[in-house]
């Protein structure tokens, strides 16, 4: 059975998706620790057109983040279809890899999104807050169903009620910065 192609946001409006979106619910992935709680994103506008990506999760205590930059695939295109590339391993950061970031869905208000990629491997359910509603939830979940996800696979995120702040620099504070999460990661741990 084939699948429909999938329907892409057009005229994306950059500027006001930027700042930090919360991750309410993904597909389980080979790259975020299986125990990550209060995962989010944040995005910032470089001066070059490009976006600015810190990605950040807690597990055991610990901050675990990468960053990277996001870039339009075909920059003639009205369609929100970004590429992110970020560099592993984290401590060592030498091997660019490069994924699909499709904005699926975003509502009017600009404060849940549903971000996919052509081979419906990966999907993130987003929220500007760290809690939704489950009806504004399901809704989500219908959206990237109607995409041809199997949204059974979905994961819920899980969230404190009041979400860490990234540390400051150089606070001594339980990073990660040796990148040990990424390689658990390989492991599937």
């Amino acid at each position: 059975m084939s699948k429909k192609e999938m329907e892409v946001v057009r005229n994306l409006d950059t500027e006001r998706y930027m700042g930090r979106w919360y991750e309410i619910a993904s597909f389980p992935s080979f790259f975020q620790p299986k125990n990550g709680e209060d995962t989010r994103a944040t995005y910032d506008l470089n001066s070059d057109g490009t976006v600015h990506v810190l990605n950040e999760t807690w597990s055991d205590g610990k901050r675990d983040s990468i960053e990277g930059t996001a870039y339009k695939a075909d920059p003639k295109s009205d369609e929100a279809k970004l590429k992110v590339k970020f560099y592993v391993p984290p401590f060592l950061p030498i091997i660019p890899v490069t994924g699909n970031y499709w904005v699926l869905f975003i509502d009017p208000d600009y404060q849940y999104a549903v971000i996919g990629e052509p081979l419906r491997k990966s999907l993130w359910i987003l929220s500007r807050q760290s809690h939704i509603d489950e009806e504004v939830y399901n809704e989500l979940v219908e959206k990237a169903k109607e995409e041809g996800y199997d949204v059974s696979k979905l994961r819920r995120t899980a969230h404190s009620d009041t979400p860490p702040p990234p540390p400051p620099e150089g606070d001594g504070s339980k990073e990660d910065t040796k990148g040990i999460w990424w390689i658990k990661s390989l492991f599937g741990k």
